[in-house]
Protein backbone atom coordinates (compact mmCIF):
# COMPACT_ATOMS: atom_id res chain seq x y z
CA UNK A 1 0.00 0.00 0.00
CA UNK A 2 1.45 3.36 -1.17
CA UNK A 3 0.56 6.58 1.25
CA UNK A 4 1.06 10.13 0.57
CA UNK A 5 4.10 12.07 2.64
CA UNK A 6 2.22 13.04 5.79
CA UNK A 7 2.24 13.28 9.05
CA UNK A 8 0.34 10.73 11.83
CA UNK A 9 -0.13 12.17 14.77
CA UNK A 10 -0.67 9.86 17.99
CA UNK A 11 -2.16 10.92 20.97
CA UNK A 12 -3.85 9.59 24.41
CA UNK A 13 -3.42 8.79 27.64
CA UNK A 14 -0.27 7.19 29.30
CA UNK A 15 0.21 2.96 29.00
CA UNK A 16 -1.83 3.07 26.05
CA UNK A 17 0.77 1.25 23.91
CA UNK A 18 0.91 4.77 22.19
CA UNK A 19 4.93 4.08 21.32
CA UNK A 20 4.10 0.44 20.19
CA UNK A 21 1.24 0.72 17.90
CA UNK A 22 3.45 3.71 16.22
CA UNK A 23 6.75 1.49 15.96
CA UNK A 24 4.67 -1.11 14.38
CA UNK A 25 3.07 1.29 11.80
CA UNK A 26 5.87 2.93 10.98
CA UNK A 27 7.96 -0.06 10.59
CA UNK A 28 4.32 -1.63 7.98
CA UNK A 29 4.29 1.76 6.08
CA UNK A 30 8.17 3.31 5.75
CA UNK A 31 7.77 6.16 7.87
CA UNK A 32 9.93 7.75 10.44
CA UNK A 33 8.95 6.81 14.11
CA UNK A 34 9.53 9.85 16.39
CA UNK A 35 8.32 9.68 19.98
CA UNK A 36 7.93 12.77 22.03
CA UNK A 37 7.46 11.03 25.39
CA UNK A 38 11.26 9.95 25.29
CA UNK A 39 11.92 13.57 24.72
CA UNK A 40 10.49 14.62 27.94
CA UNK A 41 11.75 11.69 29.43
CA UNK A 42 15.09 12.69 28.92
CA UNK A 43 14.95 15.99 30.08
CA UNK A 44 13.57 14.63 33.07
CA UNK A 45 16.43 12.19 33.51
CA UNK A 46 18.88 14.96 32.63
CA UNK A 47 17.18 17.11 35.44
CA UNK A 48 16.96 13.89 37.73
CA UNK A 49 20.85 13.42 37.52
CA UNK A 50 21.95 16.78 37.67
CA UNK A 51 19.88 17.52 41.29
CA UNK A 52 17.21 19.60 39.48
CA UNK A 53 14.70 17.56 41.31
CA UNK A 54 14.79 17.16 45.22
CA UNK A 55 13.46 14.48 47.21
CA UNK A 56 10.40 16.14 47.51
CA UNK A 57 9.88 16.50 43.89
CA UNK A 58 10.34 20.35 43.82
CA UNK A 59 11.84 21.40 40.09
CA UNK A 60 14.76 23.60 40.28
CA UNK A 61 13.24 25.32 36.90
CA UNK A 62 16.01 28.41 36.68
CA UNK A 63 19.01 25.66 36.42
CA UNK A 64 16.98 23.32 33.63
CA UNK A 65 16.45 26.69 31.85
CA UNK A 66 19.33 27.85 31.98
CA UNK A 67 20.84 24.46 30.10
CA UNK A 68 18.20 23.31 28.29
CA UNK A 69 18.80 24.93 25.16
CA UNK A 70 22.32 23.07 24.98
CA UNK A 71 20.79 19.60 26.11
CA UNK A 72 21.32 17.51 22.90
CA UNK A 73 18.66 14.93 23.04
CA UNK A 74 17.89 12.97 19.63
CA UNK A 75 17.00 10.10 18.24
CA UNK A 76 19.46 7.32 15.95
CA UNK A 77 18.03 4.21 14.15
CA UNK A 78 19.94 1.27 15.72
CA UNK A 79 19.27 -2.03 13.66
CA UNK A 80 16.04 -0.47 12.53
CA UNK A 81 14.39 0.57 15.70
CA UNK A 82 14.60 4.17 17.28
CA UNK A 83 16.47 4.92 20.44
CA UNK A 84 16.96 8.11 22.23
CA UNK A 85 20.23 9.28 22.94
CA UNK A 86 21.72 12.03 25.30
CA UNK A 87 24.64 13.14 23.64
CA UNK A 88 26.50 9.52 22.55
CA UNK A 89 25.10 7.99 25.70
CA UNK A 90 21.86 5.50 24.86
CA UNK A 91 19.30 6.46 27.61
CA UNK A 92 16.27 4.22 26.06
CA UNK A 93 16.33 1.88 29.18
CA UNK A 94 16.91 4.92 32.00
CA UNK A 95 14.18 6.76 30.84
CA UNK A 96 11.70 4.22 31.30
CA UNK A 97 12.34 3.60 34.89
CA UNK A 98 9.67 4.25 37.64
CA UNK A 99 11.63 6.85 39.10
CA UNK A 100 11.60 9.27 35.95
CA UNK A 101 8.11 7.96 35.42
CA UNK A 102 6.95 9.66 38.75
CA UNK A 103 8.47 12.82 37.98
CA UNK A 104 8.13 13.68 34.32
CA UNK A 105 4.64 15.03 33.96
CA UNK A 106 5.01 17.73 36.19
CA UNK A 107 8.63 18.63 34.00
CA UNK A 108 6.47 18.12 30.94
CA UNK A 109 4.22 20.78 32.23
CA UNK A 110 6.61 23.38 31.69
CA UNK A 111 6.75 25.74 29.46
CA UNK A 112 10.32 25.93 27.95
CA UNK A 113 10.26 22.76 28.24
CA UNK A 114 7.66 21.90 26.13
CA UNK A 115 8.98 24.70 23.62
CA UNK A 116 12.28 22.93 23.75
CA UNK A 117 10.47 19.60 22.75
CA UNK A 118 8.39 21.01 19.81
CA UNK A 119 11.18 23.02 18.25
CA UNK A 120 12.80 19.44 18.61
CA UNK A 121 10.10 17.33 17.00
CA UNK A 122 9.47 20.19 13.95
CA UNK A 123 12.94 19.80 12.84
CA UNK A 124 13.34 15.81 12.71
CA UNK A 125 9.71 15.91 11.23
CA UNK A 126 10.35 18.60 8.18
CA UNK A 127 9.62 16.88 4.96
CA UNK A 128 6.93 14.56 6.62
CA UNK A 129 6.19 10.89 6.05
CA UNK A 130 6.68 11.08 10.02
CA UNK A 131 4.61 9.18 12.59
CA UNK A 132 5.25 10.67 16.26
CA UNK A 133 2.89 9.95 19.79
CA UNK A 134 2.94 12.27 22.93
CA UNK A 135 0.13 13.96 24.65
CA UNK A 136 -0.48 17.12 22.44
CA UNK A 137 0.45 15.77 19.04
CA UNK A 138 -2.29 16.69 17.22
CA UNK A 139 -3.70 19.41 19.26
CA UNK A 140 -0.25 21.45 19.73
CA UNK A 141 2.59 20.04 18.07
CA UNK A 142 1.29 19.57 14.58
CA UNK A 143 -2.75 20.57 14.86
CA UNK A 144 -2.67 20.49 11.00
CA UNK A 145 -1.30 16.62 10.83
CA UNK A 146 -3.39 14.89 8.27
CA UNK A 147 -3.99 11.86 10.05
CA UNK A 148 -4.71 12.38 13.82
CA UNK A 149 -5.41 9.44 16.59
CA UNK A 150 -6.46 9.41 19.89
CA UNK A 151 -5.41 5.85 22.16
CA UNK A 152 -7.72 5.08 24.85
CA UNK A 153 -8.31 1.83 27.32
CA UNK A 154 -9.34 0.87 30.80
CA UNK A 155 -7.01 2.34 33.85
CA UNK A 156 -6.54 -1.23 35.30
CA UNK A 157 -5.10 -2.68 31.99
CA UNK A 158 -2.83 0.25 31.40
CA UNK A 159 -1.47 -0.28 34.63
CA UNK A 160 -1.10 -4.12 34.25
CA UNK A 161 0.46 -3.49 30.97
CA UNK A 162 3.30 -1.36 32.58
CA UNK A 163 3.37 -3.28 35.43
CA UNK A 164 4.41 -6.58 32.97
CA UNK A 165 6.49 -3.91 30.89
CA UNK A 166 8.54 -3.29 34.47
CA UNK A 167 8.65 -6.47 35.37
CA UNK A 168 9.99 -7.81 31.98
CA UNK A 169 13.16 -5.32 32.35
CA UNK A 170 13.74 -7.15 36.04
CA UNK A 171 12.31 -4.47 38.18
CA UNK A 172 10.24 -5.01 40.91
CA UNK A 173 7.64 -2.54 41.28
CA UNK A 174 4.19 -3.23 43.16
CA UNK A 175 1.04 -3.34 40.84
CA UNK A 176 -0.33 -0.68 43.24
CA UNK A 177 2.47 1.94 43.26
CA UNK A 178 2.49 1.47 38.86
CA UNK A 179 -1.37 1.88 39.12
CA UNK A 180 -0.89 4.93 41.79
CA UNK A 181 1.51 7.03 39.16
CA UNK A 182 -0.85 6.16 36.18
CA UNK A 183 -3.47 7.62 38.09
CA UNK A 184 -1.58 10.68 38.74
CA UNK A 185 -0.15 11.06 35.29
CA UNK A 186 -3.67 11.10 33.67
CA UNK A 187 -5.00 14.06 36.37
CA UNK A 188 -1.81 15.97 35.62
CA UNK A 189 -1.54 15.41 31.88
CA UNK A 190 -5.23 16.54 31.55
CA UNK A 191 -5.08 19.22 33.81
CA UNK A 192 -2.17 20.76 33.33
CA UNK A 193 -2.39 24.72 32.73
CA UNK A 194 0.03 24.13 28.55
CA UNK A 195 -0.98 21.96 26.08
CA UNK A 196 -3.05 19.71 28.40
CA UNK A 197 -3.98 16.02 27.36
CA UNK A 198 -7.22 16.30 24.88
CA UNK A 199 -8.69 14.75 21.74
CA UNK A 200 -8.40 16.84 18.98
CA UNK A 201 -11.87 17.59 17.32
CA UNK A 202 -10.80 15.59 13.79
CA UNK A 203 -9.15 12.84 15.94
CA UNK A 204 -10.09 8.70 15.67
CA UNK A 205 -10.51 7.03 19.11
CA UNK A 206 -9.10 3.91 19.19
CA UNK A 207 -9.96 2.04 23.10
CA UNK A 208 -7.30 -0.68 22.49
CA UNK A 209 -8.26 -2.54 26.16
CA UNK A 210 -9.11 -5.74 24.28
CA UNK A 211 -7.25 -5.27 20.87
CA UNK A 212 -4.37 -7.47 19.61
CA UNK A 213 -1.71 -5.69 17.95
CA UNK A 214 -2.49 -7.36 14.48
CA UNK A 215 -6.13 -5.98 15.29
CA UNK A 216 -4.78 -2.41 15.89
CA UNK A 217 -2.40 -3.05 12.55
CA UNK A 218 -5.89 -4.16 10.72
CA UNK A 219 -7.97 -1.03 12.17
CA UNK A 220 -5.14 1.65 11.14
CA UNK A 221 -4.76 -0.06 7.54
CA UNK A 222 -8.71 0.32 6.87
CA UNK A 223 -8.66 3.64 8.53
CA UNK A 224 -5.94 5.11 6.02
CA UNK A 225 -7.59 3.67 3.11
CA UNK A 226 -10.80 4.88 3.25
CA UNK A 227 -9.87 8.78 4.73
CA UNK A 228 -6.99 8.51 1.49
CA UNK A 229 -8.81 6.93 -0.95
CA UNK A 230 -6.16 3.84 -1.09
CA UNK A 231 -6.77 0.91 -3.65
CA UNK A 232 -4.36 -1.71 -3.12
Amino acid sequence: MIIPDIIIAVDGFSSTGKSTFAKMVAKEFSFLYLDSGAMYRGVTLYALENGMIDSEGKIDEKSLKACIDSLDLHFRNIDGATKTFLGDRCIEGEIRTLAVSSHVSPVSAIPFVRNYVDDRLHRFSEGGRVIMDGRDIGTTVFPDAELKIFMTADTQVRAQRRYDEMVAKGETPSFEDVLKNLQERDYIDSHREVSPLSRAEDAYVMDNTEMTMHEELVWITGLIQGKFGILE
